[in-house]
């Protein structure tokens, strides 16, 4: 009987366990985590933190229990992999509740161990009020402190998707919230013309934002008290870090795999590591970015789910493969809603020649209907080959399936004139006249 091992939950370790077992019922298949959470959803948190899902138990799908009877995997919470030694094919593993240190032997191991949060060195060591939200336990932290303290000024430190979609969280729950970044603009790495837009969203929502400005923390025993910028003191009830994520490849780096240059694991189409008995899949692992076919990081749990199938598999003997990934990404940032796919302009001009882009302003649907909006649109692509290279989109719902389209399109290495020759459906409740993608691709033509 073949052992297969599983290092990890949440989108990556039971989406790889289910899939060994599928393809290998006769297999032992064990999947070890070190929370009491082993199968969550994560991108729901903060919407969970702000109320719009009522319960933290809406988005825990499995326990030990019901992952067994329903999968035939037997699962090992509350255990942390300490240590692994390839030689031997051999993990070692800490019962948290118990410290019993037990040893499991396998045939193909799975690193699903995902990716940690950066830290800043100032608040290494942390403090009372001092939060992250990557995990279902950070997120029952944060409203414990919530529930006894009633915070009524909360510090985002970080302008990205999680910091922009927390600081949304705090203002739901009444609390004055102020986001600083390094960077002049919040959503590092969009187009800037969406990240001013960004910027004023924030503030007609009564967010304070800092971009670009030096400050220093404040401390009090145990607690951060706030930030000194600009000469004025800011004093806060609860701080959140929301700098970005890493991947976690201590156990990696203790099998001696190799990593890539973003630090993540490096793994060929198959999800295999550079140990022929080690596959790895999620957060921890680098991408090919379809778009460059150059390798990327980038951490979402949709394509942790889609990576975990094809190890899962492989492990236990198919021959499935992970495609290059088209990165697409959509946020909810208050009242509008941002999309990215592919590349932006900036990261285009990196790796590409005769890189070109257009805008447009559109509606979602026809002006004279009740929830019509406008629409921001930019289109990047290479005039030389006509290939489309990525789009963002700013403003209403609709935003998310326009990045698919144009995900679709670059899958199937479309020109961008095809963009003009869509016949885009049309009906005044749910779609405009003239779509935007359709005016971006005349735009594009005649560049």
């Amino acid at each position: 009987m073949k052992n297969i091992l599983i290092v990890g939950g949440n989108a990556a370790g039971p989406a790889a366990a289910a899939k060994a077992k599928r393809t290998d019922k006769n297999a032992n298949v064990i999947l070890i985590e070190a929370s009491p959470f082993i199968s969550t959803g994560t991108c729901e948190m903060p919407f969970i933190l702000g109320g719009k899902i009522d319960s933290y138990k809406k988005v825990v799908f499995f326990d030990e229990k019901s992952f067994y009877e329903k999968k035939g995997v037997k699962v090992y919470a509350k255990h942390k992999v300490e240590d692994i030694n390839p030689k031997a094919k051999t993990v070692y593993v800490r019962n948290l509740e118990t410290d019993e240190t037990l040893e499991f032997e396998y045939d193909k191991l799975i690193l699903t161990t995902g990716s940690i949060p950066k830290t800043i060195p100032a608040l290494a060591k942390g403090y009372d009020n001092l939060f992250h939200l990557k995990s279902i336990p950070d997120l029952i932290k944060i409203s414990d402190f919530v529930k006894k303290q009633n915070p009524k000024s909360a510090l985002v430190i970080g302008a990205g998707y999680i910091g922009l979609e927390t600081a949304e969280a705090f203002r739901a729950l009444g609390m004055e919230v102020t986001v600083v970044e390094l960077e002049e603009l919040p959503l590092p790495g969009a187009e800037p013309e969406i990240r001013n837009l960004a910027k004023e969203e924030l503030k007609e929502n009564g967010v304070r934002f800092f971009g670009g400005i030096p400050y220093e923390f404040l401390f009090i025993d145990n607690r951060i008290k706030g930030i000194k910028i600009e000469g004025r003191i800011l004093e806060f009830d609860i701080v959140l870090t929301a700098i970005g994520v890493k991947p976690n490849t201590e156990l990696a780096l203790k099998a001696g795999l190799e990593l890539g240059k973003f630090g993540g694991i490096k793994v060929d189409s198959k999800q295999k590591t550079s140990d022929w008995n080690i596959f790895a899949a999620g957060d921890n692992t680098e991408i090919i970015n379809a778009v460059t076919n150059k390798p990327d990081y980038f951490p979402i749990a949709t394509i942790a789910y889609n990576q975990s199938h094809v190890a899962g598999a492989n492990a236990a003997g198919g021959n499935e493969y992970s495609l290059p990934v088209v990165t697409n990404i959509a946020v909810k940032i208050f009242g509008k809603n941002y999309a990215s796919v592919g590349l932006t302009e900036a990261k285009a001009k990196e790796h590409f020649s005769d890189v070109h882009s257009v805008t447009a302003i559109g509606l979602n649907i026809i002006k004279v209907m009740p929830g019509s909006e406008k629409v921001f649109g930019k289109l990047v692509f290479e005039k030389n080959t006509k290939r489309i290279l990525g789009a963002s989109f700013w403003g209403a719902k609709q935003s998310a399936q326009y990045a698919d389209v144009i995900s679709a399109l670059i899958r199937a290495k479309a020109e961008y004139g095809i963009l003009s020759q869509i016949d885009f459906n049309y009906t005044p409740p749910l779609s405009p006249f003239v779509n935007i993608l359709s005016i971006l691709g005349k735009k594009a033509k005649d560049v």
